[in-house]
C-alpha cells in the first residue's frame, strides 16, 4: 500500500468516532498547553530575575590600578596611578563585549546642608553613564548631570535617598546647595531607592558628581605639567594701570625658579588619573570575553611587554554570576521536568485509547490482512493515527497555552516572554510522543493472526 492510501485509511478511521478522537487528544492538549504556558511564564520570570540580579552587579567589572612599591615595600592594589579617563573611553569604544564603562574617583568627607551634616558611605565622581552601569533607572526627581558638566567640572551632584532623609528631612533637595569639603554643589537630581546590596551596605547613602569636580575641587588634585610654575609679570614705573591688574606694583608670592634650580630639582610630572573604572558586560555569559578584551586593550595602551605583569587588576562578581547561572539552570530543569510529566501523561492516554481501538477493530484488521494488507501496512496505519492525534492535540495545546500566558499577564501582571523555540519543541515532542506511545498498539495490531482476528467476537 502507498503512503497516501495508508494516510487516507487512518483519517477515515479517526472520522468514524470523532468524540473519542477529541477525548484522546485532550491529554495532549492539556499537556502541551501547560508546557507552553509554563515555558512562557518561566521565560518572563527568568528574564525579570536576570534583570534584578544584574541590577545588583552580576555583570559588572571593576578595573583597579596596580600596586605601587618603593624600597621593596608594596602598597597594595590601587596604590599606583595607572588608569586614565582615556582608558575608560577606549574600553567603551573598542571592546564589543562591554556595554558601558564609567570612570570613578572616590572621596570620603562630610556633606553639609544648613545645620545638618552627614558622611555618606559613597562619594563618587563619575560620568552620567554610571547610572547605566549600576542600572539605577529613571531618577526619582530632577535630572542627571551631563557630559558638559563633566568637561567643565561644574559643581552639581545627585543625592541618594538616605542623604535626602538625613539632610533635608524628606523635603525636595533639587535646586538647593550642599557643601562637600567646603565646596558648594547644587543638587540637580535624586536617585531612586535601591536598598542594601548583597553585603548589606546601604546603596542609597551615596553622592554622585562629575569626576572632574570631585577630583579637582574636593580631593584637591589638579592637573599639572613638568616644571610649570606661576607666571610673573615685571613691574615698572611706566606700566599702565588697567582693570585687569587689580593690584599694580605687587610682587609674586612664589618667584620663578632659575634654569639651574629647575635642572637640579625637576618637579614630578603628573597626569590625569582616576581611581578605578566600572564596566558592565553585554550579559553575564560574556564576562570572560569582556575581561579578555579589556586586558588586551589596556596592555597595549600601557605599553606592557608580553613577559611583564599588568599594572591593573580586573575584578568580577563571581559569586553573583554563579548564583544567576544556578538559578536559571534550576528554573530550566524544573520546567523541563514538568513538561516531561505532562507529555508522558498525555502519551499514556494516547496509548490506552489506541490499545482499546486495536481491540475493537480486531475483526477489521483480520479482514484487511486477509485481502492482502501486510503487517507493515497495519503498523503504519496505526502509527499515522496516533501521530495525527498528537499533532492535532499539540496545535490546540499551543493555542491554549499561549492564550493562557497572555491571560496571566493581563490579569496578574506577571512577566511573560513568548518563546518560538518552545512552540517548535512542542510540535516536535507531540509527534515524538505519538510515535513512541503509538508504536506498541500499532505493533500489536500488526502481529495479529488473520485467522484468529476474523474469529474474534
Amino acid at each position: 500500500m502507498t503512503s497516501y492510501t495508508v494516510a487516507r485509511t487512518a483519517f477515515r478511521a479517526l472520522r468514524r468516532n470523532p468524540m473519542r478522537a477529541m477525548l484522546t487528544t485532550l491529554g495532549i492538549v492539556i499537556g502541551v498547553g501547560a508546557v507552553i504556558a509554563m515555558m512562557e511564564i518561566g521565560a518572563g520570570s527568568s528574564a525579570a530575575l536576570q534583570k534584578s540580579i544584574a541590577s545588583m552587579g552580576a555583570n559588572v567589572l571593576v578595573i583597579h590600578p596596580g600596586a605601587a612599591s618603593s624600597g621593596g615595600v608594596t602598597f597594595g592594589a590601587g596604590s599606583a596611578t595607572t588608569l586614565t579617563p582615556e582608558d575608560c573611553e577606549a574600553i567603551q569604544r573598542e571592546c564589543p563585549a562591554v556595554r558601558y564603562a564609567a570612570p570613578m574617583v572616590r572621596a570620603r568627607t562630610q556633606v553639609v546642608y544648613g545645620s545638618r551634616n552627614w558622611i555618606p558611605t559613597y562619594i563618587y565622581g563619575t560620568t552620567p553613564i554610571y547610572l547605566e552601569v549600576q542600572n539605577w533607572g529613571a531618577l526619582a526627581e530632577g535630572e542627571p548631570f551631563s557630559d558638559r558638566d563633566v568637561m567643565n567640572a561644574n559643581k552639581v551632584c545627585l543625592l541618594g535617598q538616605t542623604l535626602v532623609r538625613e539632610l533635608f528631612e524628606g523635603a525636595s533637595p533639587v535646586g538647593k546647595e550642599v557643601r562637600i569639603q567646603n565646596v558648594a554643589f547644587r543638587v540637580v537630581g535624586v536617585l531612586p531607592a535601591k536598598g542594601a546590596n548583597m553585603m548589606g551596605l546601604d546603596q542609597d547613602d551615596i553622592v554622585l558628581a562629575p569626576w572632574t569636580s570631585i577630583k579637582y575641587r574636593v580631593t584637591g588634585s589638579s592637573l599639572s605639567s613638568g616644571s610649570s610654575s606661576a607666571s610673573s609679570s615685571s613691574t615698572s614705573s611706566d606700566t599702565v594701570n588697567t582693570l585687569n591688574n587689580l593690584y599694580p606694583g605687587s610682587s609674586d608670592l612664589y618667584p620663578d625658579r632659575s634654569t639651574v634650580q629647575a635642572a637640579d630639582q625637576p618637579l614630578p610630572v603628573r597626569f590625569e588619573n582616576i581611581d578605578q573604572i566600572m564596566a558592565t558586560a553585554q550579559s553575564a555569559t560574556e564576562i570572560e570575553t569582556a575581561i579578555s578584551q579589556i586586558t588586551t586593550l589596556l596592555r597595549e595602551r600601557h605599553h606592557i611587554r608580553p613577559n611583564e605583569d599588568e599594572d591593573f587588576n580586573i575584578r568580577d562578581l563571581t559569586e553573583l554570576t554563579k548564583m544567576l547561572t544556578s538559578t536559571t539552570t534550576l528554573m530550566t530543569n524544573l520546567l523541563l521536568a514538568v513538561a516531561m510529566i505532562s507529555l508522558v501523561v498525555g502519551g499514556v492516554g494516547i496509548m490506552n485509547i489506541m490499545l482499546v481501538s486495536v481491540t475493537e477493530r480486531t475483526r477489521e484488521i483480520g479482514l484487511r490482512m486477509a485481502v492482502g494488507a501486510r503487517a507493515r501496512d497495519i503498523l503504519r496505519q496505526f502509527l499515522v493515527e496516533s501521530v495525527v492525534l498528537c499533532l492535532v492535540g499539540g496545535a490546540l495545546g499551543i493555542v491554549l497555552g499561549h492564550g493562557g500566558s497572555l491571560l496571566v499577564r493581563l490579569l496578574l501582571h506577571w512577566p511573560v516572554a513568548t518563546s518560538p523555540m518552545a512552540i517548535a519543541a512542542a510540535v516536535l515532542v507531540s509527534a515524538s510522543v505519538g510515535m513512541v506511545f503509538g508504536f506498541y498498539p500499532a505493533w500489536k495490531a500488526s502481529k495479529l493472526d488473520p485467522i484468529e482476528a476474523l474469529r474474534y467476537e
